[in-house]
């Protein structure tokens, strides 16, 4: 089944320094641009990360610190980045529950403005799990009938996702055509953030998604309990999650 996409849809992948998404630093982004007409194209970047990769995640994707000493930083390449990204939808493999909450998180850090909520995200590896639970290269053999060779190198896992994902469409007819459609299948819950630590109820009010006030509204957790706000700000928690915070705080004094 041919996708119907009305805009631009960027199928990313991120190599990293570590998993926490509030400490770590993105070492290698690749990105894959598909326009409406078909066309598609690819950028692919070192990024210094301005800290130690961490040995457990170079033996994962291979990329050492001497690797990335002379490449840019992630602020040197922001701007660059919000060109490729700003018009388009957003697709990867995990990417709701990692990939963009690392890049929201570099945007933030760097100063840079770019709405990441405003889109639709398309997660192959959420289609993935919920057809065939397994991981990219089985995906890769099971839906491509293709051996992954170069797993864990942005680029070639970024190219295994956009092929896992056209073979997905036309196996599943029943997945629609529409990057709406297919979102919605995608997504994990309705996140009100991108780290999941917050969601979206039915009435569209944020409800605190972990912890001791998990499955509260949010607004009025910090309205009996303000210290829970300077609690999360102190925290290690995503800067994301920390601005949606202070809004519903504000929110709280003055409703």
């Amino acid at each position: 089944m041919k996708l119907n996409i009305r805009k631009p849809i960027v199928f990313f992948d991120l190599e990293t320094t570590g998993i926490n998404i509030s400490n770590d630093r993105i070492v290698e982004i690749s990105l894959l641009k598909v326009l409406p007409n078909g066309n598609e194209s690819v950028k692919t970047y070192r990024v210094n990360p301005e800290m130690p990769i961490s040995e457990e995640s170079t033996s994962i994707h291979g990329i050492t610190n001497d690797d990335v000493k002379d490449a840019p930083t992630f602020k040197m390449i922001a701007k660059e980045l919000v060109s490729i990204i700003e018009d388009s939808d957003i697709g990867g493999f995990n990417s709701n529950k990692f990939d963009v909450p690392m890049l929201a998180e570099e945007f933030l850090r760097c100063e840079t403005d770019i709405d990441l909520k405003n889109r639709k995200f398309i997660d192959v590896m959420v289609i993935f799990m919920k057809k065939e639970p397994r991981n990219l290269e089985a995906a890769y053999k099971f839906y491509c009938n293709k051996e992954l060779t170069n797993a864990h190198a942005a680029e070639a896992d970024t190219r295994a996702t956009y092929e896992v994902f056209k073979s997905q469409l036309n196996k599943y007819q029943d997945l629609g055509n529409s990057i709406g459609e297919i979102a919605e299948l995608s997504a994990h819950n309705k996140n009100a953030d991108f780290a999941g630590r917050l969601v979206y109820d039915e009435e569209k009010n944020i409800i605190v998604n972990f912890g001791k006030y998990k499955g509260q509204k949010l607004i009025e957790v910090l309205k009996k309990d303000p210290s829970y706000y300077d609690w999360v700000q102190r925290g290690d928690f995503p800067l994301y999650t920390k601005s949606i915070f202070t809004k519903v705080y504000i929110q709280s004094k003055t409703v």
